[in-house]
């Protein structure tokens, strides 16, 4: 929205400054921040207030958590108001690949939300059915990879990058919108998986937003793709000022989410972010990439269907409990420790994505 103020510049003054995207982006964080800061409290009073109870907690689960019975869920509303209030004030509302991420992470959060409502409404962790919930999470990621692929350059249309190997590129042809809808889809599972310890999600999904906002500035920039040799996808730079906003609001909300959690995110939040994350790995043809950068995601995934696979087929398990930081748990680990030690991963793992940005 703020970057209509262009008009009003003659190329040297203030006004110019929003023909930037660093600039707005850098606008976009700190408005994130201040909005997760201003109505993070009252919002928590909202929820508390409206679900008494508070989340229900597994009776299966670590005995450790029977202690955050009654905090509020639902958080995750807080760092999506705080993401779409500051994508909209400082982004470039011309721009399809902002508007289809957005509708990604709006619509998943709707999904989310209704989980997380059936949950505490009914007392009970089942939520919407699962198949329900995969359903429409499909159909979402359909109508965003058609999207993608329409805003797409030709040469880059149905096609999937590499890292690492900068000529390589394998045309999926009809295939490019199903494999978009998986990366999609188990994105925004796989880190709903990892919502399950205070601050354990949404510090590496920060992490991995930052690494895609970098991607995304540069990918969109024809004079940085020459120089690192990637596919240049016109348009995605405005998505580092999306990029911002969550790592903004994701800040905002960690102050509250910090152990002991005041909130917990919730499937509004968790399904929410992960399909953003997805979503915006397909606009700038990085689908593999955010494999690497959101490892820590794809391990938390990995080890639910590993355990489930394993204990149908002989009726013993591989972990004493997944996901896998659950596991962890059972071993003794303090939450504070798998938490940190995570985020670390992340960290580094991040640092390895961007890397295959000069590797080539």
């Amino acid at each position: 929205m703020l970057y209509w103020l262009t008009a009003l510049s003659d190329g040297g003054d203030f006004f110019n400054l929003f023909r930037y995207i660093t600039f707005r982006a850098g606008g976009a964080f700190l408005t994130a921040l201040v909005f997760g800061f201003l109505f993070g409290k009252p919002l928590i009073n909202v929820l508390r207030k409206r679900q008494g109870k508070g989340q229900p907690i597994r009776d299966d689960g670590p005995e450790s958590h029977f202690s955050k019975a009654g905090t509020p869920t639902m958080g995750g509303l807080l760092i999506v108001g705080a993401l779409l209030t500051s994508t909209l004030m400082w982004a470039r509302l011309d721009n399809p690949f902002v508007w289809m991420v957005l509708f990604v992470t709006l619509a998943f959060a709707f999904i989310g939300f209704a989980d997380d409502y059936a949950k505490v409404s009914k007392q009970n962790t089942a939520g919407v059915p699962g198949k329900i919930r995969l359903l429409l999470g499909f159909i979402i990621a359909g109508f965003a990879a058609y999207w993608a692929a329409i805003y797409h350059p030709d040469e880059l249309t149905n096609q999937l990058a590499f890292p690492v190997f900068k000529d390589t590129l394998l045309n999926l042809g009809y295939l490019f919108i199903p494999f978009a809808m998986i990366v999609i889809v188990g994105a925004a599972n796989a880190v709903n998986l990892t919502d399950g310890l205070d601050g354990l999600a949404i510090m590496p999904v920060m992490i991995a937003a930052g690494t895609l906002g970098i991607i995304a500035y540069a990918v969109g920039r024809v004079d940085f793709t020459e120089y690192l040799d990637v596919h240049y996808v016109p348009g995605t730079g405005e998505i580092l000022i999306f990029c911002a906003g969550l790592f903004g609001g994701g800040l905002g909300f960690l102050w509250y989410n910090a152990p002991p959690a005041a909130v917990f995110m919730g499937d509004t939040g968790s399904l929410a972010l992960g399909g953003a994350l997805g979503a915006i790995a397909v606009a700038t043809k990085h689908e593999i990439v955010l494999a690497i950068v959101g490892g820590i995601f794809v391990v938390e995934a990995l080890s639910v269907i590993i355990q489930v696979l394993y204990f149908k087929r002989t009726g013993k398990r591989v972990f004493l409990m997944a996901p896998i930081h659950h596991h962890y748990e059972k071993k003794g680990w303090a939450e504070p420790q798998i938490v940190i030690r995570f985020w670390i991963i992340a960290l580094i793992l991040a640092m390895i994505g961007l890397a295959t940005l000069k590797v080539r």
